[in-house]
């Protein structure tokens, strides 16, 4: 497939056919989209393939309080999870919410899980002394997850990147071996999607892209 078709039709699939997705194929995958950048090139990302049942299961599991959160939020006409607003949704209306099916059923219905994890020694955390939720060390992390899924596009097969698991991070750390000091920063399902959509749905360039300030003129070829 050509570069922008890949871009512009690789969409969060989270419906899956029982077709298999082949080692072989997996490899090619993550052969190309470990090229990805990471800060200083210091490549801290691990990436942990999870075939076994038993364990997606558990992993499905893991994601059921942050989705039940997430739900309740929606419902209450809140933004899920966010770290500026506070929630107004009480404990026990999250513990009476039940996890919505689509936000965990996909570990299961994929053909493998993608644990991607990434060496928070090896990571320039630059915005770590600034008064908000520090974003810039997945820009170590989120490239080679990003690419992994248009690699996956490109041969055929889709994903969607979840990070509900990571509010249980101890939990999965424990579940899969994973040292202390590595982040869980993406659980991505993998497998042939039931519906390939084609047409995408996102803001215009007008619409994000400003020129020379935030709140300059839009960004346009007029």
């Amino acid at each position: 497939m050509e570069l922008y078709e890949v871009m512009r039709t690789t969409f969060a699939a989270r419906e899956f056919t029982d077709e298999v997705l082949p080692d072989d194929v997996l490899y090619d995958i993550l052969e190309n989209a470990r090229f990805a950048p990471s800060g200083g090139n210091r490549q801290g990302n691990r990436v942990i393939v999870v075939r076994d049942a038993e364990t997606r299961g558990q992993l499905a599991k893991l994601a059921e309080p942050a989705a039940k959160r997430y739900a309740a939020q929606i419902k209450a006409g809140e933004s899920p999870w966010n770290a500026v607003i506070a929630t107004k949704v009480t404990a026990e209306e999250i513990a009476n919410t039940p996890a919505p099916a689509p936000l965990t059923e996909s570990f299961k219905a994929a053909s493998v899980v993608l644990v991607f994890v990434v060496d928070l020694k090896m990571v320039a955390s630059m915005d770590q002394d600034l008064d908000r939720i520090g974003v810039i060390s997945g820009a170590s992390i989120y490239p080679f997850v990003w690419n992994t899924l248009l690699a996956a596009r490109q041969a055929g097969f889709g994903g969607t990147i979840t990070t509900l698991a990571a509010a249980m991070e101890p939990d999965v750390q424990a579940l899969l071996n994973i040292p202390a000091d590595h982040a869980v920063s993406a659980v991505v399902p993998l497998g042939k999607p039931v519906k390939q959509l084609t047409k995408l749905r996102r803001n215009s360039v007008e619409q994000i892209a400003s020129r020379e300030n935030f709140d300059g003129a839009a960004f346009t070829l007029g």
